[in-house]
């Protein structure tokens, strides 16, 4: 079963609010990605810290997808990423937007928003968060893409939500809730 197609029960993990929605939890872990175009799913990441959660949605065909990317790129680590992909920016994203086109969105039509890459240690040596950041601007870049949308950077931890009735896409940290 790949990540995407994982639907185990997230029933102990909905938030209340959306347990009284209705809504399906998607839960995506780390080095994860999950797709839908159910209108009752919601897809959320949990602690984004220096890892960088990125979504993709097509309004049209109303089909999104998020993922929780570790690490910049596969680089030096190619036996890991062929075993998963969605550890790295590079790889994982670029999968993301593939599986989303094999079911009927259209590159052009995606709008792409990203959450998180924060530098959670003060960490000056290694910088993980900003290298993921840096790594999707260029994979966007390359591809002619840009984010609508970002909150990323700083350092606190961040959950994200992707509604996939409407494509909203909320972040929520330390108790606040911000659209993106």
């Amino acid at each position: 079963m790949t990540a995407s197609q994982d639907h185990t029960d997230t029933s102990a993990s909905i938030p209340p609010e959306e347990k009284r929605s209705g809504r399906d939890l998607l839960i995506v872990n780390i080095s994860d990605m999950k797709l839908s175009s159910k209108p009752e799913d919601v897809i959320v990441t949990y602690s984004l810290g220096s890892c960088l959660g990125v979504t993709a949605y097509d309004p049209v065909v109303k089909v999104g997808g998020m993922i929780h990317c570790l690490l910049p790129n596969a680089s030096g680590a190619r036996g890991k990423s062929r075993n998963n992909p969605y550890m790295f920016v590079n790889t994982g994203v670029a999968m993301m937007v593939r599986q989303l086109m094999d079911k009927g969105a259209e590159r052009g039509r995606l709008v792409f928003m990203a959450a998180g890459g924060a530098n959670m240690r003060n960490d000056t040596l290694f910088n993980t968060g900003l290298r993921n950041f840096e790594a999707l601007e260029k994979l966007l870049s390359r591809n002619k893409v840009s984010l609508t949308s970002k909150q990323v950077g700083g350092t606190i931890p961040r959950t994200m939500f992707l509604y996939l009735d409407t494509g909203r896409v909320v972040v929520r940290s330390f108790g606040k809730e911000t659209d993106l």
